[in-house]
């Protein structure tokens, strides 16, 4: 039975509301020690900010125990292995890998080309003991979760395993979403019974990736089905942001910009609770960390007047609590 699991936060959610200046770094670090609910932070920083973020690290005895970036092919091949080679120097063990669903050429990208970028980072990745981790995510190859399984088995087809970051707000906040489910053309899928997102339904995408031991790196954002679009901020073609954040504990009045529901949130517990319950079974112990992901950008939680920082802490101290229950059952 597993009994170690790390708890962090995303360093983009130490912050409170949206209008809130971003702290800098050392008080980052400071909050976070001083909430006394996560063991390290998840970050890549920009290059002007790393001799800041070993300091406070160092400081307050905060591991930066993982980071990540986004990467486009034909592009952005070099910026991940110099990634892998900075997660390495920052002392952090898996690196989240969202591989953007358009090559630089504009093409969208094949499972086969995901593949190949998938074998090269597992090189860069085992040259400097560094796991690349790939995510489940919107813009990204995976946006369509039928291809995850397929390219994951390819992989291991050739004798690698497959690691994944699962972000499963990604999936949760499509349910009873028509619109979302279009994006990739998922939706004839979901209607064919191809790929369930009910995380209480048999042969759900999340109870499958999580059974076949893929999932190295978590992150935690709370979402609900068919989460409300994010009208308190717009993008540059005036659209909402899609809605891929939901509060975890209840806004206070005229915070939220939607009505808000505890029960809304079981099916996103749901999917914890049976990576938890994994966990606490897996004599390999695959899973290394949860890093909680309250965040201020357009889909998310941009506008927002809840308090970022304290939702992240919330939520970790209810999986904290679950987990508890879990080993002890």
């Amino acid at each position: 039975m597993a009994t170690d699991l790390k708890f962090g936060i995303q360093t983009n959610g130490i912050k409170h509301a949206h209008a809130d200046s971003m702290p800098d770094i050392d008080t980052r670090f400071r909050m976070v020690k001083e909430a006394g609910v996560f063991d390290y932070v998840d970050k890549t920083p920009a290059p002007d900010e790393i001799d800041q973020f070993l300091a406070a690290s160092a400081k307050y005895d905060l591991p930066i125990r993982a980071g990540g970036w986004f990467y486009t092919l034909g592009r952005d091949e070099a910026l991940l292995k110099s990634n892998l080679q900075l997660a390495k120097e920052l002392g952090s063990l898996d690196h989240n890998t969202q591989v953007m669903m358009h090559h630089e050429d504009g093409h969208l990208i094949s499972n086969e080309e995901v593949v190949d970028f998938y074998m090269q980072a597992v090189e860069w990745g085992e040259a400097v003991g560094v796991t690349p981790c790939f995510e489940v995510h919107v813009n990204m190859w995976s946006e369509h979760f039928g291809r995850v399984a397929e390219v994951a088995r390819a992989v291991e087809a050739k004798g690698v395993d497959f690691h994944m970051t699962l972000d499963h707000s990604h999936v949760i906040f499509k349910i009873d979403n028509p619109e979302e489910q279009e994006v990739l053309g998922m939706r004839a899928a979901i209607e064919a019974g191809e790929v369930v997102l009910d995380p209480f339904q048999p042969g759900n995408v999340t109870d499958s990736w999580i059974e076949a031991g893929w999932v190295r790196h978590c992150h935690a954002r709370a979402a609900v089905p068919n989460n409300p679009k994010n009208t308190a901020a717009t993008g540059p073609d005036g659209k909402p942001g899609r809605g891929i954040q939901y509060p975890f504990a209840e806004p206070g009045p005229g915070q939220y910009h939607a009505e808000w529901h505890a029960d809304a949130l079981e099916p996103w517990k749901q999917v914890i609770r049976a990576l938890l319950r994994h966990h606490a079974r897996d004599e390999t112990g695959q899973l290394g960390q949860i890093s909680t992901e309250f965040i201020p950008n357009l889909d998310y939680g941009e506008g927002c007047g809840y308090s970022l920082f304290e939702q992240g802490i919330a939520c970790t101290r209810w999986m904290r609590e679950t987990w508890d229950e879990i080993r002890s059952s």
